[in-house]
This record gives C-alpha cells, structure tokens and sequence, in this order.
C-alpha cells in the first residue's frame, strides 16, 4: 500500500494532535498524557503485583501477630495480586479510553499501609476532575 504525501501529512498531523499539550490551566492532563500515563500506570501494576505478598503479610502481622500474618496476609496479597495484574492489562488495553484509576492506591508502593482498594470501572474523567491520576 502505497501513501501519498497528503495521507501521510494528514496521518501524522493526526497523531501530532493527539499527544500535543493542551493549552489549559497547570493541573488538567492533555488526552495523550492521560493515556501515556494509563498505559504507564499498567506496566507498573503488572510488573510490581507480585509486592502485594509481602504488603499484606506485613500490615496483617502488625495488626494482628506474625502466624496470622503468614497465613492470612499471604492469601489477601495473591488475591490482590491476582487483581493488580487483572488491573495493570485492563488499563494497558484500554489506555485510549480517558478513565478513572480502578485500583487504590494506584501503585503497591503508595501509602504502603493501606490495604488494596478497588473502585468501578469505566468511570469516564471530567475536567472537573482532571487529572485522572492524581
């Protein structure tokens, strides 16, 4: 297939508009900056799910004791590291569509205390709420 310089002018326009910095105020993410950081987002949950073991083991432990953490902390941090992952691809395929995080905190390593939370999909972002990743 064969592209004519207007097709291939078009094309990359296109794809220039798409990723190009909105003119707006400080704390509102362009579309492309919203995707980059969805698909980002992704990757990370995907590659890091596996902390979830020793994150649930951990907070388990401190607030109960160390036999429970064990037990109780290893099955919550495969389920949520079942989940994470389930997350990190939904949000690598569905980059192109500007939504909400499903799971909190949007990283393992964030609020590291906190146990795993996970919100409705396809919450759509607003301006009101840009970013969506906060």
């Amino acid at each position: 297939m064969k592209l004519d310089s207007q097709r291939l002018t078009a094309l990359l326009f296109m794809g220039w508009m798409a990723f190009a910095p909105v003119a707006q105020a400080d704390d509102v993410e362009s579309y492309g900056q919203t995707v980059g950081r969805k698909a980002l987002n992704g990757l990370a949950n995907i590659g890091t799910s596996f902390l979830e073991i020793p994150k649930n083991i951990i907070n388990i432990s401190n607030d109960s004791n160390i036999a429970f953490g064990l037990a109780g902390g290893g099955l919550q941090g495969l389920l949520n590291m079942g989940g994470r992952t389930i997350v990190g691809i939904s949000d690598l395929i569905l980059a192109p569509l500007p939504t909400q995080p499903i799971v909190y905190p949007l990283y393992v390593w964030q609020d590291f205390e906190s146990d795993t939370a996970y919100g409705p999909m396809f919450r759509t972002c607003s301006p009101s709420d840009n970013p969506c990743y906060k």
